[in-house]
């Protein structure tokens, strides 16, 4: 052991070269991803669908907001809502399952094969839950169609390119940035700060988020708009997969760089 890493130990409480606080993040975080990553099928399909209806209660909030005062930002606030149900719920959306469960498996306490499980349930349990809820939400209120298909379009209707790769980039990285402010806290209000900067954020900036902006193309259609499943599922697609970059690469990676010398006891425990 080196010098500095023998002083770096003195200086904090745990004996870990880390501060004390992202050694008692750490655990948290790999508890809760190993939890999710050890869900069976009923159970992660039955939190998935519900983040799809929860999350549409932000959409619900955004669209009010957006329809009675055409102010983006002040709806991107109203969006928070849908983020603090899913907190408060404990649902989940397939966004939110980039650094914990990546943290398990990389401490060695859950397989590749549970967190393909985890994502594509996850993922296609939110879709469905957030088709349902709009079809209620468009039926409910008809004099939102046409705020909702200006909504969509913004994001169907955008070409494909460097400026659309960093807006979802950016939305992944956000909604990981957001459940790594969550971990890094005891305080329920503290985590609910932390929800509402990242649903304003997402939403009120408008970047690019492959299940929240779903909800809005899904609505548009719908809602009779001229838009279709093909032109929602080439957005899709792509910003799927950017989602997934920015929040491995810009959140996760350097989380997990951050806290390697945890990961390499954590394994080595597991090894034992």
């Amino acid at each position: 052991m080196s010098d500095d890493e023998g002083r770096r130990r003195e200086v904090g409480e745990s004996d870990e070269v880390v501060e004390d606080e992202l050694a008692e993040s750490f655990d948290t975080t790999v508890t809760e991803g190993a939890e999710r990553l050890q869900r069976p099928w009923r159970v992660v399909l039955i939190t998935g669908f519900f983040g799809g209806l929860e999350v549409g209660l932000g959409v619900a909030a955004y669209l009010g907001v957006l329809y009675q005062t055409g102010d983006q930002l002040l709806a991107g606030l109203a969006f928070s809502v849908g983020l603090i149900a899913l907190f408060l719920a404990h649902s989940e959306l397939f966004t939110e399952n980039f650094l914990m469960p990546i943290a398990a498996l990389v401490a060695k306490e859950g397989t590749a094969g549970q967190l393909a499980r985890l994502w594509g349930g996850t993922l296609l349990a939110n879709l469905a839950g957030g088709w349902v809820f709009m079809w209620l939400l468009t039926t409910a209120f008809p004099d939102w169609h046409d705020v909702l298909a200006e909504s969509a379009s913004h994001y169907v209707d955008a070409p494909f390119g460097l400026q659309s790769i960093v807006l979802a980039v950016l939305g992944g990285s956000t909604i990981t940035l957001m459940t790594r402010m969550q971990q890094g806290t005891t305080s329920d209000p503290a985590k609910i700060v932390a929800t509402v900067i990242g649903g304003f954020l997402l939403a009120g900036l408008q970047l690019f988020h492959s299940i929240l902006d779903s909800l809005l193309v899904f609505g548009a259609i719908q809602s009779g708009a001229d838009i279709t499943y093909l032109q929602w599922l080439g957005w899709f697609a792509y910003t799927l997969l950017f989602n997934v970059l920015g929040g491995l690469v810009l959140v996760t990676a350097l989380r997990l760089l951050r806290t390697k010398e945890l990961f390499a006891d954590a394994r080595r425990e597991k090894d034992r």
